[in-house]
């Protein structure tokens, strides 16, 4: 098997299957008589821009970076908003946004590297982050928009999953 169709097979699946380790994804390549070894794995995985995604059954699984439409962005910042974001509330021109314990930082990052025009940085704890609005962004209207965009289905109030 090339690289170009492991790859594919590989994307495959994890779109298909709850993968969590390396090695779990090198036993169903071999299952499926396909003779691989871990560094290769390894490889692809870091080629692939694979990421690890809570699944539905909570572990934590490899997932594509890409959304399932080709909107690598948009889409990935929504799944990230999706699975890990609590709530959001405002100050001034600051937003808060509290995630579910450890996912802080990962979010944070989704946001950083969506490149959003109104905001200007965030810093991320354990389970907050604190994003900074631009000059003449109020923090209100930013987590209005966040709301609007990325938390449907989440009240933020009770911070609970609808």
């Amino acid at each position: 098997m090339n690289r170009g169709d492991r790859h594919a097979l590989i994307l495959r699946l994890v779109r298909e299957r709850e993968i969590a380790t390396q090695e779990e994804l090198v036993h169903v390549l071999r299952e499926l008589n396909h003779e691989v070894v871990q560094t290769t794995v390894s490889r692809d995985i870091h080629e692939l821009g694979l990421v690890k995604v809570r699944g539905t059954s909570g572990r934590l699984v490899y997932a594509p970076a890409t959304g399932m439409n080709g909107n690598r962005r948009g889409t990935q910042l929504a799944e990230a908003f999706k699975r890990w974001a609590l709530g959001c509330d405002s100050s001034g021109n600051l937003v808060v946004l509290t995630t579910l314990p450890g996912f802080a930082d990962p979010l944070a990052q989704e946001i950083d590297d969506a490149h959003l025009p109104a905001i200007l940085a965030t810093l991320a704890g354990e389970n907050t982050i604190l994003v900074v609005a631009r000059e003449g962004v109020p923090g209100s209207e930013l987590c209005e928009e966040l709301r609007r965009e990325f938390l449907a289905g989440i009240d933020i109030e009770n911070e609970t999953r609808r």
